[in-house]
């Protein structure tokens, strides 16, 4: 006898969820709020569709918080299996310098997710789009048809939440039903920025000089944490990939001592033994010379030293070198939730069984951005959204 499953919400998750059920055993229905499925999923392409990364799998599965979670996920759908699932629908890739996988020139994110759509258009899923949940009437879902205006009821027999995380409200993403879980005993965690931009209180004088402007080629360090790449200066502070992929580190410290210090290493490539010769036996050269000819340190880097540090420590060869490879920054805050590129947050993973299934409510699952999971950007966000939704596909379409 085939079963009806209602999936709420039309992300990247639920749409994978949705082409890889069985049609022939499912009936499936998707519930999005917005006007079209997979908004954010447009919005994610803008700049370049960086859609997984090419990194081996125990590598792969580290960028995941908690990795323990991820790792049967990962592996059960990982990123060659994405990239063969796409090329199958039409959708070649191809690996950057950066080792991140985006689709091949001339494809655009609307062709990824049309392309996707036909996919679930063949296994006859309906799609009503305008509808918005509202927690539960008795043991029924509650929506509203925006369209319309009026309310309605149903009870399928399986439900998937793919809901969504607390960024970028515009696409529907907004963390409004928290509450319905809440209401229904479920521990859900308050959502935070991740992969986000950091605040720093900058020297004026600096920033005039310095803003927008990109610092490459350097190592950020945060607690044990650290990670090579390059970041934007901005009136607000620090943002870019270098210092995205310290999310996690940067937030713990800035939750235990309301701040946090990163260092920078703006010369990872040269020994600290080799920049304080080169300072020490300059001659007569004054020292933004030595550091422009023979480090290469002009510009932005140049600026930031020296509004960082006093004279006397700009002077100090000994004391300029070690700023040189451990300069420290001191982060105030993280960027809002809104401006952030993903959240940290949602339904605790202890709530949920293997399966994805919530474990106080019967029938009902979990999954996507609403739970609680960090990965850093470069692919890993889409890939495990990706994962987790042919993941339940596969369990549900094996347990029927």
């Amino acid at each position: 006898m085939r079963k009806t499953v209602a999936i709420v919400g039309g992300g990247a998750t639920a749409l994978l969820l949705a082409a890889e059920l069985d049609h022939k055993k499912f009936d499936v229905f998707i519930y999005e709020k917005n006007a079209a499925p997979g908004r954010k999923l447009l919005v994610a392409g803008d700049g370049g569709f960086n859609l997984t990364h090419s990194e081996k799998p125990d590598t792969f599965i580290s960028r995941y918080t908690p990795s323990s979670f991820f790792e049967p996920i990962i592996k059960n759908f990982n990123n060659t299996d994405l990239r063969n699932w796409l090329k199958s629908i039409g959708i070649d890739t191809f690996e950057g310098s950066s080792k991140r996988v985006f689709p091949v020139k001339g494809i655009k994110p609307i062709d990824v997710l049309t392309a996707i759509l036909s996919v679930i258009k063949q296994k006859n899923v309906s799609i009503e789009t305008r509808i918005t949940w509202h927690g539960w009437r008795n043991d029924q879902l509650l929506f509203t048809d925006d369209k319309n205006k009026n309310e309605f009821v149903i009870k399928p027999d399986i439900t998937v939440f793919a809901l969504g995380g607390g960024s970028w409200k515009v696409t529907g993403s907004d963390g409004s039903w928290t509450k319905h879980f809440i209401d229904q005993g479920v521990e859900v965690k308050p959502f935070q920025s991740s992969n986000c931009a950091f605040e720093i209180e900058w020297d004026k004088e600096f920033l005039k000089q310095a803003e927008g402007k990109t610092l490459k080629n350097l190592t950020l360090h945060c607690g044990e944490n650290k990670k090579e790449g390059e970041v934007v200066i901005t009136a607000f502070g620090l943002e870019g990939g270098a210092v995205y992929a310290l999310s996690g580190a940067i937030r713990k410290q800035l939750s235990e001592e309301g701040h946090a210090a990163l260092f920078m290493d703006l010369k990872p490539s040269i020994s600290l033994t080799t920049i304080e010769s080169k300072l020490r036996n300059r001659g007569n050269r004054s020292i933004s010379e030595c550091l422009k000819n023979d480090l290469n340190i002009s510009g932005v880097p140049l600026l930031l030293l020296k509004s960082v540090i006093d004279k006397a420590q700009f002077t100090d060869p000994v004391v300029l070198s070690e700023r040189i490879k451990n300069l420290q920054l001191t982060i105030k805050s993280a960027g809002p939730l809104d401006e952030a590129i993903s959240t940290v947050g949602g339904i605790a993973l202890e709530e949920i069984d293997e399966n994805f299934q919530l474990k106080k409510i019967p029938n009902c699952y979990a999954i996507g951005e609403m739970l609680d999971w960090d990965a850093p950007t470069g692919g890993y966000l889409l890939q495990g959204c990706f994962s987790m939704g042919v993941g339940l596909g596969r369990k549900l379409n094996t347990s029927i």
